[in-house]
């Protein structure tokens, strides 16, 4: 399976990718392309280490969003994934695209869903809600990308416990290594091997328990 990956920033999930694809924990997976909205991501000089193809696009060198939705899709017609994967990716993804790749692109989600998501969630504004708000549990979730914001089928969520004293940052980058590195390949891995299908608006896991005593 031929895997696109989406950043903005630093590449952390990115990098959990490509070491899980080097370790064997994602199996029958490479990853075609790295494109990023921001030129400056970090995450671009981790792909080229790994000898990954990049593409770098920001929205404010076109005249227009259509322009730039219009070259995004073409980006992503031209490297021909079997799975797009939106990893802490702050652009919001197009219709033409999503519609161009129907349950064929997931995102990871720094919530237990549909906790803290939505319009406005997103990076440390998540973890700043949750603290705000006092909930006992937080985590992440993965989960295929319709039209909607945050809206499509939950595939995997791991909780992670939030502690007295958490700040923002420290709660995020727990969930990231308790959470969203572990996962994030998990999905992709079950993906690669024709383990997970959408029936009726849900994902649908071959062998869930099995995968959830792995979690």
């Amino acid at each position: 399976m031929k895997i696109a990956v989406l950043v903005s920033g630093g590449g952390t999930n990115l990098q959990a990718i490509i070491d899980s694809i080097e370790s064997g924990k994602i199996t029958n997976t490479e990853i075609c392309l790295v494109y990023s909205n921001n030129p400056n991501a970090y995450a671009l000089e981790r792909a080229k280490k790994a000898g990954i193809p990049t593409v770098a696009k920001s929205p404010k060198k076109f005249g227009s969003r259509e322009e730039f939705n219009k070259a995004l899709l073409q980006i992503l017609l031209d490297a021909a994934p079997d799975l797009i994967v939106l990893a802490g990716c702050l652009v919001v993804i197009p219709r033409e695209v999503v519609e161009a790749f129907p349950n064929r692109i997931i995102n990871i989600h720094p919530s237990l869903i549909p906790a803290f998501c939505g319009t406005g969630y997103y990076g440390l504004k998540v973890h700043e809600k949750a603290l705000e708000r006092g909930v006992r549990v937080s985590g992440a979730t993965v989960h295929f990308v319709d039209a909607g914001t945050d809206t499509g089928p939950i595939i995997l969520q791991k909780p992670v416990m939030i502690e007295p004293g958490d700040t923002p940052e420290v709660l995020q980058k727990r969930i990231m290594e308790q959470a969203e590195w572990k996962i994030m390949p998990m999905a992709i891995d079950l993906i690669a091997n024709g383990r997970v299908r959408v029936e009726n608006g849900h994902a649908v896991i071959d062998g869930y328990d099995e995968v959830v005593r792995e979690l």
